[in-house]
C-alpha cells in the first residue's frame, strides 16, 4: 500500500497508474489541486480526458514515441459545491478508460483554466494528504532538449555506476 506522506513522496510527472492507486488509498477525501500559487476552486469540472500516441523527430532528428494523457480541468466556483471526492475523480477517469483504453503507465498532463484565461499545461507531483484534503501540486511543464537531456542524464550515469551502493570499486574515494 501506498502512503499519501508528503516526505515520502516528491515525485513530478507522475503516471495516471500511479495517482488512481494513490487516490484509491483515500476514496472520499476532497481532491484539490494546486497550480500558479493557489488551490483551484471548489467548482472545478474536469471537462475533458483525451489519451495521444505521438510520434515525433526530437531537435536532433532523433526519432520519439510515447503516449500521453490529458485532463482539462476547468477552475470554476458553481452551485456551492466543493471540491470533488478522489472516488469521483477516480470513476471519471476510469469511465473515460473503459472508452478509450487508457495507458496507466502514460505521461499525464493536465490541462487549467477558468474559461477567461488561456490554457495552462501542468505536470503533477505524487498526491499527499494536507488537513482533511488530497493535495496534488500542478507544476508547469516547462519546453526541453531531448538531446540534452539525454546528455545530462548519460554524464551523471557513470557517477551513480560507480558511487551507487553496490559497486565495489573505490573510484568515489
Amino acid at each position: 500500500m501506498l502512503t499519501l506522506d508528503k516526505m515520502e513522496f516528491s515525485q513530478t510527472d507522475i503516471s495516471l497508474g500511479a495517482l488512481l492507486t494513490a487516490l484509491d488509498e483515500r476514496p472520499e477525501m476532497p481532491l484539490v489541486f494546486h497550480y500558479a500559487g493557489r488551490p483551484i476552486r471548489a467548482g472545478y469540472h474536469i471537462t475533458e480526458v483525451k489519451a495521444g500516441q505521438f510520434s515525433a523527430l526530437d531537435c536532433g532528428a532523433n526519432p520519439e514515441a510515447w503516449s500521453e494523457i490529458f485532463v482539462q480541468l476547468w477552475d470554476i466556483d458553481e452551485d456551492q459545491r466543493t471540491h470533488m471526492r478522489a472516488s469521483k475523480f477516480t470513476a471519471i477517469i476510469r469511465k473515460v478508460s473503459e472508452h478509450v483504453g487508457l495507458d496507466s503507465s502514460a505521461k499525464l498532463t493536465f490541462e487549467v483554466s477558468d474559461g477567461v484565461q488561456p490554457m495552462q499545461l501542468f505536470s503533477a507531483d505524487f498526491p499527499y494528504v494536507e488537513g482533511q484534503a488530497i493535495r496534488v501540486d500542478l507544476g508547469p511543464r516547462p519546453a526541453s532538449c531531448k538531446p540534452r537531456d539525454r546528455w545530462l542524464a548519460e554524464q551523471q550515469a557513470p557517477v551513480a555506476a560507480c558511487c551507487g551502493p553496490s559497486t565495489k570499486s573505490s573510484c568515489c574515494a
